[in-house]
């Protein structure tokens, strides 16, 4: 498996920022080759199923991923949700968490434990700093869109 985080701090409200990091469709077009789905539509719950597809034809592989915690950001607790990773290739979890910064500004932590079924643990390091650098110039993204 893999493990990688990462922090940023945005001047957003909590709720702004937590909007904009769950807006699971907003993920593909920030996230390069990708398309999001989210079954059942409607808000967002436990128990609710973000699939992402990255790839192109019969070269594409399935993100599917299971809400298990949400819990959206309030003035006195941080929000959390995390993501159980449940694809026949992609495993692991996802875990966004936004809670006050300094200064009143939204602090994001990301934290991501990721392992690609049939891959050999050799190619570990390649996928850490792969995924840590797509997951957060997505998140940089999603950030910065209104």
């Amino acid at each position: 498996m893999v493990y990688f985080q990462f922090a940023r701090t945005v001047p957003l409200p909590l709720d702004e920022a937590w909007r904009r990091l769950t807006d699971w469709p907003r993920h593909g077009q920030v996230v390069p080759l990708t398309r999001v789905t989210v079954e059942p539509s409607g808000p967002t719950r436990q128990g609710t199923v973000v699939l992402a597809r990255t790839g192109l034809g019969p070269l594409a592989f399935d993100d599917r991923m299971q809400i298990t915690t949400w819990h959206p950001p309030t003035e006195d607790t941080p929000g959390l949700c995390r993501l159980e990773k449940r694809g026949r290739v992609v495993l692991g979890w996802a875990e966004i968490e936004v809670r006050q910064g300094p200064g009143g500004r939204a602090r994001v932590l990301w934290r991501e434990d990721l392992r690609l079924r049939f891959l050999p643990g050799l190619f570990d390091a390649p996928v850490r700093t792969t995924a840590q650098l797509v997951f957060g110039r997505a998140v940089n993204r999603l950030l910065r869109m209104p």
